[in-house]
This record gives C-alpha cells, structure tokens and sequence, in this order.
C-alpha cells in the first residue's frame, strides 16, 4: 500500500495508546464480524499494519514485536481499521488466513461460559499446535 508517511504519522499520533505506549486492537472476520482475538499494537506494529496490509502487533507476554502468521502462516489480510470514539481501542476487520488461535482454532473466543459455571469448548481446532509451534 502507497502510504503517506506523514500522514500515517499524525493519524498514529491521534490516537491514545497507554501508558506503556500500547492500544488494544479487536482483530474480527469482514465477512462474519466474529471476533477472532484481542492484540496489543505499538505505534510500530500499527504503522507496518497499515503499510503492509498484514497485521502487526507488540507481544506483552513475549515483551516482542510481532506479524500475525510469522510463525504458523496464518495472517490477516486487513480490509478495514476503526476506532472508537475515544481514541483508544481499535478494530481491525480482517481476512483470516486458517487459524488466528495459537491453539489451534479460527477464533480465540472458542469457550463459552454454561450454567455450571463451566468453559465448553463451542470450535473444532483446525490445526495441531503442536506441528506448527516447535519447542
């Protein structure tokens, strides 16, 4: 994507990241609108999401910076970014290219909440995480 940097740059600086110069981003399928996951995104990551048409992120838990599918192949083709109307959170309607769940799911919303206050698993896994994520 032809992008113009400055203009990038002021829309990133629009925004309201945390203090640890992070902002949520809810990744969901453009076609179904289900939500797929919730990331973090730098400035960096945000600015390469755009530029690259492929979603970036910054890994808190890695302390990491991060494209979607590096590792097992599945990335997100973005097709739109929204905000809220306080700047703080974004929405990101993406393709989804196999699973966006390290667990091997397409969503990572794959538990739901039953009346024995209990997690039933409502997805099939598309992959074994285990053939995609060496240790």
């Amino acid at each position: 994507m032809n992008v113009n940097e400055e203009k990038l740059q002021e829309m990133i600086a629009g925004l309201k990241f945390a203090s640890d110069g992070l902002i949520p981003a809810i990744c969901v399928d453009a076609e179904t609108k289900q939500v797929l996951m919730v990331a973090y995104m730098n400035a960096e990551s945000l600015g390469d999401t755009v530029k690259t048409g492929k979603t970036h992120f910054w890994s808190r838990s890695r302390q990491k910076y991060w494209m979607k599918g590096e590792s097992s192949g599945h990335t997100q083709q973005v097709q739109a970014i929204y905000t809220d109307c306080d700047t703080d959170t974004l929405v990101i309607e993406v393709k989804q290219n196999g699973a966006a769940c390290h667990e091997g799911y397409l969503s990572c919303f794959y538990r739901k909440l039953n009346e024995n206050c209990e997690w039933d698993v409502i997805a099939e896994k598309l992959f074994n995480p285990d053939d995609v994520y060496k240790k």
